[in-house]
């Protein structure tokens, strides 16, 4: 009798790391930039018709800087926070991986400062071969952390599709004063760092051998709600979740964005138990090397191992936030400088 394939075997990535490179993706958004200018509203109904017309509400945030959701400005009191996320299995336990991809899902909620409102599932599924109670059990996951969210889950849209996919579109608000952004960086400021890294080469480790990793696991499937609002009752205004371009990418995207270079000390980064190992053995996600090579023309990263470099690129599913200020019982792992003090012009430097 054949044995049955862990359901991480069937994708060809996992998780965030099966993201399509920054690098490229930046290349295939840029023509969508500068659609509208933000702070500018709705324009007036245009005479000619094709003419374009500006939002029907003043964008706060949008394409330009990467940032993790979209923000518009719906009364001087209240914005409304909108995000997608899925990806393929990143572990082989259903309820886990739909228990993760949510949470995922929900980060780009509160890595804004906002509370989520609702959420939609978005789901493709090879239905040929995988048994729709295996969906279920995804769903479950799903709407279990969502549940521990306050957040209603209210349908959805699904495909068949070669490869399992399962995420969600999310929807939240904000007050506009308490609103965290990846361009609001200001310079000779700590940055702090909610969740361990060594999501992405635990998760390569789980995909080519099966081993488990709880601790992995139960960082993935924790909310960053406590941390945003932490990190916002703490006064902070710049903030992103370290997801699939790892730590170095995210940040070098605040730090163009804002204007600002940033010092990452090595040595005070937190890793998940059992990272080092896995990397040790050579379980590293494709997605994280390509991270790391995208950053390297600005990185400033002197008598620094490559495997240390590649930890701090490793492509995360569903990790922490990393935020520009001191957040309560969250370590600090560097610190904002101006732009222009890094070595050779670069914008991060490990030290």
């Amino acid at each position: 009798m054949e044995t049955p394939k862990r359901l991480t075997q069937y994708a060809h990535g996992g998780g965030c790391a099966c993201k399509i490179p920054p690098g490229e993706l930046e290349q295939a958004v840029a023509g969508l930039r500068n659609q509208f200018a933000t702070g500018t509203s709705a324009a007036a109904t245009p005479d000619t018709p094709g003419t374009p017309t500006g939002p029907a509400a003043e964008v706060l945030v949008g394409l330009d800087d990467g940032d993790d959701a979209a923000v518009v400005l719906l009364s001087p009191d209240k914005a409304v926070v909108s995000t997608a996320d899925f990806f393929t299995p990143v572990v082989d336990d259903p309820v886990d991986w739909g228990r993760i991809a949510a949470a995922n899902a929900l980060s780009d909620i509160y890595a804004m400062g906002g509370t989520p409102v609702m959420a939609i599932n978005l789901v493709g599924w090879p239905r040929e071969v995988l048994p729709p109670e295996l969906l279920t059990e995804v769903l479950r996951g799903g709407l279990e952390v969502a549940t521990r969210a306050a957040c209603p889950v209210i349908g959805g849209h699904s495909i068949d599709n070669p490869e399992p996919i399962y995420g969600m579109a999310a929807t939240g608000t904000v007050h506009p004063d308490r609103l965290l952004r990846n361009d609001a960086a200001a310079a000779g400021l700590p940055i702090s760092l909610t969740k361990p890294l060594g999501l992405g080469v635990l998760n390569n480790h789980h995909k080519s051998t099966g081993t488990l990793h709880p601790e992995a696991v139960a960082v993935m499937t924790t909310l960053n709600d406590v941390a945003s609002r932490a990190a916002v009752d703490a006064g902070a205004r710049a903030a992103t979740d370290v997801t699939g371009f790892g730590l170095l990418g995210h940040l070098f995207k605040m730090c163009r964005a804002s204007g600002v270079a940033a010092r990452i000390d090595a040595a005070a980064v937190p890793y998940v138990p059992g990272a080092r190992e896995a990397l040790a053995a050579g379980h590293v996600p494709g997605g994280s090397r390509r991270n790391l090579d995208w950053v390297a023309p600005h990185l400033a990263a002197e008598g620094i191992a490559e495997e240390e470099l590649i930890l701090l690129a490793d492509a995360q599913t569903s990790g922490g936030l990393l935020v520009v200020g001191e957040v309560p019982g969250a370590p600090i792992v560097g610190e904002t400088v101006a732009a222009g003090s890094l070595p050779e012009g670069a914008l991060v430097q490990v030290v």
